[in-house]
């Protein structure tokens, strides 16, 4: 259903507002430069501080903007079950084709918390739920164990994760089925991540190299490996420049180095990026031979 490098789309803001137009020509620009999908209020999208009519009106732009081109899979994760479910339902009647659902944040939950959890949401919404794992930013991981029955789910098609444990990609395989979708939550893994079974990323770099990322994803799904390898090694500076500060700052700050109109702002605490994080940006966006 889903596969190859999906971009998890960075929000701009303007004036305190989400800046609309230059979303849309955004938008446009990843389809064109060969995305495979499209997440919107994801973590890089700055969901947390977004407003729900924001969310929703974002989840509508994104829609609007891809047009059918490209499938759209919504953030609609809360450790609030009401607000996901919420969620669940503007993501629905915007035109969402899926929906990307985090782990409960901050309630820390048991295996046995999360499994309910997702159920809950299963029965709530037909829309097919993307699950995401990752325990660096909600404290609590899923087990292999509950993935394979949240799997069992009839509208859980996928995992978006960012676990960074490359030997959850064999044990999944094994436990959910080859049926299921596996994408990466990593970009500097997602060349291992494929070799064992993955089939994409949703991925930060994409929205500042979104043409290399797809071809780095075109070559792993054609079994190029040595094109692979080159394009990993040509992109990898920028996989982790991007987090020489918190996110999404450094890749607001390298989207105004390859699209000098989009805009760098961000919503506290949130902040831009350092001196430190721009000049290793620089430097990766270099060596990736986009500036």
């Amino acid at each position: 259903m889903f596969f190859g490098s999906i971009p998890a789309l960075v929000t701009p803001f303007s004036e305190g507002r989400v800046a609309e137009d230059t979303f849309r020509e955004f938008v446009e620009w990843q389809i064109a430069e060969g995305s495979n999908a499209l997440v919107p209020c994801g973590t890089t999208g700055e969901s947390a501080t977004l407003t729900a009519g924001e969310h929703r009106r974002v989840i509508e732009l994104t829609v609007e903007a891809a047009n059918g081109r490209v499938p759209v899979i919504a953030g609609c994760g809360s450790n609030n079950l009401v607000h996901a479910m919420e969620y669940l339902k503007a993501a629905k009647d915007g035109g969402a084709d899926a929906a990307l659902v985090v782990t409960g944040y901050y309630n820390r939950p048991s295996q046995a918390g999360l499994l309910a959890t997702f159920t809950a949401l299963s029965e709530a919404s037909a829309l097919p739920i993307v699950v995401y794992n990752i325990p660096a930013r909600t404290v609590v991981e899923i087990s292999v164990e509950t993935l394979a029955e949240i799997s069992n789910l009839p509208n859980v098609v996928a995992v978006k994760d960012a676990t960074g444990k490359l030997g959850r990609v064999s044990a999944q395989r094994l436990a959910c089925g080859d049926g299921f979708v596996q994408l990466s939550g990593n970009d500097e893994t997602a060349l291992g991540f494929n070799a064992m079974g993955g089939v994409g990323c949703i991925s930060v770099t994409a929205n500042v190299a979104p043409r290399l990322c797809a071809e780095f994803q075109a070559a792993t799904r054609e079994a190029r490996w040595d094109d692979a390898l080159k394009l990993q090694d040509r992109l990898y500076p920028l996989h982790m420049a991007m987090f020489t500060d918190a996110s999404p700052g450094p890749v607001k700050y390298a989207l105004s180095r390859v699209r000098p109109d989009f805009p760098t702002d961000l919503r506290l605490p949130l902040t831009q990026a350092s001196d430190a994080s721009r000049r290793a940006v620089d430097a990766a966006l270099d060596h990736a031979g986009l500036i």
